[in-house]
């Protein structure tokens, strides 16, 4: 048997993934978690073969709960099911260490292949995503540049940055002025909102 983890935060989906694979005679789901953190600590202590792993969730996204996930359950490997198909989101997971990149609107009969294709040792991912991917180049920002738009992204003043950040203010300025260059954007707003749709965010 495969043992399969569900890490998705809309229940409806979880419980529809959940009903899905257990109609195969070689797949078990052995956890579930709704977050984040929830993820990585249902992972240690169920220890499955593969995690399915949405990337918009609570307290933590997939991407940054996945190499967690891999530390507390070595072996285990992650497929991102996201509803989010964004070029710089599939660059970010196969750095993250991911297995599989598919998006939720793909044939639900794909699923059960792709999770044994990935078991066997396969990448699986997204052929559209895949070829967009490679055109959209990588991810222009730097993490510190990636901080302070994501910081001031709810409209924060340049203080409330620094202050967030632990940053000087000019500091600050000087990552959202690079940002909002590199990203081609008029100002902050625009920067955020290109970087979120290209899933440099």
């Amino acid at each position: 048997m495969i043992r399969v983890m569900l890490a998705e935060d809309q229940r409806m989906v979880r419980g529809a993934l959940a009903a899905l694979l257990s109609l195969e005679d070689d797949l078990e789901v052995v956890g579930e978690a709704s977050g984040g953190a929830e993820a990585v600590a249902v992972a240690a202590r169920t220890r499955p073969d593969v995690v399915l792993l949405d990337i918009e969730m609570p307290d933590r996204d997939g991407l940054d709960a996945a190499p967690e996930i891999r530390a507390a359950a070595p072996g285990c490997r992650i497929m991102i099911l996201t509803t989010f198909g964004r070029p710089g989101y599939l660059r970010r997971a196969m750095e993250a260490g991911a297995s599989a990149f598919l998006v939720k609107d793909g044939p639900a009969q794909e699923l059960a292949a792709a999770i044994r294709r990935v078991v066997a040792g396969e990448r699986v991912i997204d052929p559209a995503l895949a070829a967009a991917a490679l055109s959209a180049g990588p991810n222009p920002l730097s993490p510190r540049e990636r901080d302070a738009l994501e910081a001031g992204a709810d409209g924060s003043t340049i203080a409330d940055i620094a202050g967030r950040l632990h940053l000087s203010e000019g500091t600050v300025r000087n990552y959202l002025s690079a940002a909002i260059n590199k990203v081609g954007a008029r100002n902050r707003i625009e920067a955020v909102h290109t970087a979120r749709a290209q899933g440099w965010l």
